[in-house]
């Protein structure tokens, strides 16, 4: 039951007739988990506790460092060297008073995952590494928990929900980890971008916690802050071939190995077309030939792309690329490959 501050608090929100009494009394009741108090765990665990989430739970093993300040706005110089799950925690409690806070100062672990997950409705990951990434997904899959995923690296960001009232989980889109962990720490990132993935995220938790709007399950929202493109993806089902496919485009996915591709370069380079679909900034830094076109600017260059080639679309991980083959697929007519598991 909402006490009378908290009618005031929340009148705004609760004035939406989406919303309403109703879906402000569902966030109180919620309890979410969320793994991961950086980039993007700080803006959601503010607006959430905003908005009147009534119970969260943080996990992250680290500390504040200075290196943090410019984008995980939460916390400020004094924290430094502080653990960052209690320090959200005492900061979110002044944010909010009737939000419910609980700290956990320790690694997200196979051994304590599903002890920890098990008391929270929704679990949103915030990490930052693929072995906690698929850790999360598998322990919400086993308890049969929703999952909020956000990720981002440079200028690009990611949102997905995944095992949603039966939804494609999170080895639907990446089946197997990649060879390299690639983070912020090593590939950078624009300060603004966790800000605005996890508005979205935050965005995404409400609706799912009270039951309104379309949900981005089984869906894949990929955002580039650098040139202000958006796409959405569809998952394809776990019984179906591990593919992304776009709205409206239902074509699979051919995929070469780089031991392939070296083999066709060398029998008959004249017969086959490089795409490089990442942004030109990684081409310039690294690549192995051919064209730079981006992911989001191919629909605009199909003349640039010749019909009586092989086609091979690669990228760092074999994702974009996957995801450049079905925005092809049905307006190229041409033989499409994407490059597996990235150069």
């Amino acid at each position: 039951m909402l006490v009378k501050e908290e009618l005031n608090r929340y009148n705004r929100q609760m004035i939406l007739p989406e919303l309403g009494l109703a879906g402000q009394e569902k966030l109180k009741a919620a309890k979410v988990l969320i793994i991961g108090a950086g980039g993007l765990g700080c803006p959601i665990l503010q607006y959430l506790a905003a908005a009147g989430v009534g119970e969260m739970g943080i996990v992250d093993d680290d500390v504040v460092e200075l290196s943090n300040l410019h984008r995980q706005i939460l916390y400020n110089h004094t924290d430094i060297g502080r653990p960052k799950a209690k320090v959200a925690a005492e900061k979110l409690a002044l944010l909010n008073p009737h939000v419910q806070l609980k700290a956990y100062h320790e690694r997200f672990t196979a051994e304590r995952a599903i002890h920890i997950c098990g008391d929270y409705d929704l679990v949103i990951d915030c990490s930052d590494n693929f072995s906690t990434r698929y850790l999360v997904n598998d322990t919400c899959v086993s308890l049969g928990k929703t999952l909020l995923f956000g990720s981002i690296l440079a200028f690009e960001g990611q949102v997905a929900v995944f095992n949603h009232e039966g939804g494609a989980n999170y080895r639907d889109l990446y089946p197997a980890p990649p060879t390299e962990n690639i983070n912020c720490a090593e590939g950078g990132v624009i300060g603004v971008l966790p800000g605005i993935v996890a508005l979205y995220m935050a965005n995404e938790a409400i609706k799912i916690i009270c039951g309104i709007g379309e949900t981005l399950s089984g869906k894949l929202m990929t955002i580039n802050a650098l040139n202000n493109t958006m796409m959405v993806f569809n998952i394809a089902p776990e019984k179906q071939p591990q593919t992304i496919k776009p709205e409206m485009v239902h074509h699979q996915i051919k995929e070469i190995d780089k031991a392939l591709l070296d083999q066709w370069l060398s029998a008959a380079a004249d017969e086959v077309f490089l795409i490089d679909v990442r942004e030109d900034y990684e081409h310039d830094e690294s690549n192995i030939g051919g064209v730079n076109i981006s992911l989001y600017a191919l629909t605009d260059a199909l003349e640039n792309i010749p019909k009586h080639k092989k086609v091979i679309c690669y990228c760092q991980t074999g994702q974009r690329s996957k995801m450049a083959v079905q925005v092809l697929n049905g307006i190229y007519e041409g033989e499409l490959f994407s490059l597996k598991g990235g150069f």
